[in-house]
């Protein structure tokens, strides 16, 4: 008997992932956990497992599944870890550590895409994830301190806030540069002293991170 064509279509999924050097089992166990195709808008719902962006409300993106899965492998969550993030959008990649961590913050500056997070998010089950609409650039300071950040929009400039908001030994994933020149994923690394260790990953090219909460949408 074959095999219905979804089933198919999540083992290459699956596959495509491992090929490309994903390696960590928790984080492989997530992508798959989390069905992709309710987090993508109705028109794009065929395309759901390929490997590319696609976009969302709002003039977002929703990330392509490669880079989903290497920024959450690179970030090295683990279950006791509580974890911010910056950029809900449709609320995937929250979806995504939900599976992994303890708890996570994610922060959307459009109201309309945190609101219909929230409730993708609800209906789905992931209860450890709260959704705040709010400005990315400040973090969640009430919330502090976090064991692991990530930014799914690119910065210039790592964000003083969000490095404060960051504890000792944490770590943070971010795409740092230029709005229209080279972007690279970025991992910071918090000392105990507060210094802060920078590794350079994959180039990438992201939506912008903005500052302040939209007034509209």
């Amino acid at each position: 008997m074959a095999e219905p064509a979804a089933d198919v279509e999540r083992m290459e999924f699956q596959l495509a992932l491992r090929r490309r050097g994903i390696s960590d089992q928790a984080v492989l166990r997530a992508m798959d956990e989390v069905p992709r195709e309710h987090f993508v808008a109705a028109d794009y719902v065929e395309a759901a497992y390929a490997d590319q962006a696609l976009p969302i409300a709002c003039g977002q993106t929703i990330s392509q599944p490669y880079v989903v899965a290497y920024m959450t492998e690179q970030l090295e969550v683990r279950p006791q870890h509580r974890v911010l993030e910056i950029g809900t959008g449709s609320g995937y990649q929250a979806a995504v550590l939900s599976r992994i961590a303890r708890e996570v913050v994610s922060i959307e500056r459009y109201r309309t895409l945190a609101d219909a997070a929230r409730d993708r998010l609800k209906t789905l089950g992931y209860a450890n994830v709260t959704v705040v609409s709010g400005d990315g650039f400040a973090g969640a300071p009430d919330s502090a301190p976090f064991d692991r950040i990530m930014v799914t929009a690119a910065a210039e400039q790592v964000p003083d806030a969000l490095v404060a908001q960051l504890a000792a030994g944490g770590k943070m994933i971010l795409p740092l540069g230029p709005r229209k020149g080279p972007q690279y994923i970025v991992k910071l690394t918090k000392k105990p002293n507060g210094e802060l260790l920078q590794e350079e990953l994959i180039a990438v090219r992201f939506v912008p991170l903005l500052p302040g909460q939209a007034r509209e949408l």
